[in-house]
């Protein structure tokens, strides 16, 4: 009997789609660059620049590989190919353990902003503690609705919602921005650029620290190497997929957080305000457009939360898959005849990110933006892990394998890469926090992969089989 395969019907547009919806542009634009002003200050912008090199580092190794393969398991399918089956299982599983988070992540940043905007429209006011939580079940429902209809339609969504929000925050920044060139800011606020400078105090150290919450902002800009085994023309497409919408995702979060620095002004009050802030754009839309700019903002960051979340669903069912259809589950490898999804994969990552999110509310008594805090946190650190072992493997494959790939010389580009993914680990883990829900983090970061090495170690027969089924993927020889 034959390998499950996918039907190969989209294009790079759609390809580009799941990269920019995990990503999500417009959520991250409104959350992610306050823990960055927490260390750095007005700098911002200067901490994304630095997020954008070391990103466009990383994406050098994920472009190289996908030129040569295209495998719905990503990371789990490209260092498998390079450094071995145990290898490509550990970094699989850590792929995955990051989508189910961020699947947690963006779920309850739908739920967050969600439930804002029916207060802000008065249809749900006076909202109980549990509402937020309520509007991102249901968020998450519907991801996995969408996630087992066929691919085309789904990416087609998360690429023309995620758009229209982005085209929004562009419209905002532009008009704030004017004003501050005019002389007619708010507050007396006006174009500042020591946004791109380091303020006194801040070293090197923490300017990298800062650097984290640029990585969390981009991470997913590898999401459509999962789609490599439905994309028409992959070794072509996906590789444009992915260096674009990193180049995109630079300098829209440059350009972006620059404004907002500058629009809430860059003195000691402005970073507090900015800091303390609820909704960046909301926030600076109600002060220098109208009220009104602030709801549609708010509407808009939690349509992102929600393609986010489905794009989460869609990485994470197809790393799922891949895992199961090498290791022998016939379960998980089963696609639905009538849409050609992994509908088995898909319940079961939605199960897993729901039931986190459960123990997390009943066992801690938490709120919906501790959870989007903490699984942000670990997913983070576990994907920094999985970049990592890639772009080992890349610069395994292109430069010591035998075979001449590339000049020489382009390895400078991979060992950059490797060295920010670790200095960013370490600013992570160390000093590691001693008290707080924060130290947990890390440890399950730790377990998660710890669990996936000890599972591939354990059973020597399970890789062996992996490493046979991957030996023998024709989606993993090399590129002719």
């Amino acid at each position: 009997m034959s390998a499950p395969k996918f039907i190969k019907n989209l294009s790079v547009w759609e390809a580009i789609g799941i990269s920019v919806a995990l990503m999500a542009p417009s959520m991250a634009a409104n959350i992610n660059p306050q823990g960055t002003a927490g260390v750095v200050g007005r700098a911002v912008p200067v901490a994304f620049a630095l997020a954008t090199i070391g990103v466009l580092l990383i994406a050098y190794g994920f472009v190289r590989l996908c030129q040569n393969f295209h495998h719905a398991g990503s990371v789990y399918g490209f260092v498998g190919a390079t450094m071995g089956p145990r290898s490509g299982v550990v970094a699989g599983w850590g792929l995955l353990g990051t989508y189910i988070f961020y699947g947690c992540v963006t779920s309850m940043a739908a739920g967050i902003f969600g439930s804002t905007f029916l207060d802000e429209l008065g249809v749900w006011n006076n909202q109980p503690a549990w509402s937020g939580f309520l509007v991102g079940a249901i968020a998450l429902v519907l991801a996995y609705i969408f996630a087992v209809v066929p691919a085309r339609n789904g990416t087609r969504i998360l690429l023309s919602v995620e758009g229209i929000t982005v085209l929004l925050i562009l419209i905002t920044t532009v008009i704030i921005f004017v004003k501050l060139a005019t002389g007619h800011a708010p507050d007396n606020h006006h174009v500042d650029w020591s946004v791109f400078s380091i303020p006194k105090g801040v070293g090197t150290s923490g300017v990298f620290l800062g650097v984290v919450f640029g990585f969390l902002s981009f991470a997913g800009f590898e999401a459509a190497s999962t789609l490599g085994e439905e994309t028409t023309n992959p070794r072509r497409d996906i590789p444009r997929a992915m260096l674009g919408t990193a180049i995109f995702g630079g300098l829209y979060f440059v350009i972006v957080t620059a404004v907002e620095v500058m629009g809430f002004g860059t003195d000691a009050s402005g970073i507090k305000a900015y800091i303390g802030s609820g909704s960046l754009l909301g926030d600076l839309g109600t002060k220098y457009v109208g009220s009104w700019i602030g709801t549609i903002i708010t509407l808009g960051a939690a349509v992102s939360a929600f393609g986010c979340c489905l794009a989460c669903v869609v990485g994470a069912s197809r790393l799922s898959f891949s895992l199961a259809r090498d290791g022998g589950n016939a379960h998980l490898s089963t696609l639905s005849e009538k849409n050609g999804t992994p509908v088995n994969a898909t319940r079961i990552v939605v199960g897993a990110a729901a039931i986190i999110m459960i123990i997390w509310k009943l066992v801690w008594h938490v709120k919906p933006f501790d959870i989007f805090l903490g699984s942000g946190v670990i997913g983070t650190l576990i994907i920094l892990v999985a970049y990592l072992m890639a772009t080992v493997g890349a610069i395994k494959f292109l430069f010591f394998s035998g075979k001449k790939r590339t000049k020489q010389w382009e390895i400078i580009i991979p060992i950059a890469g490797i060295a920010l993914l670790i200095y960013t680990l370490y600013k992570n883990v160390y000093p590691f926090p001693t008290s707080g829900p924060s130290r947990a983090f890390p440890i399950v970061a730790i377990i998660w992969l710890l669990v996936g090495i000890v599972g591939i170690v354990s059973r020597p027969a399970l890789a062996a089989r992996i490493g046979e089924k991957l030996t023998a993927d024709e989606k993993l020889s090399e590129a002719r």
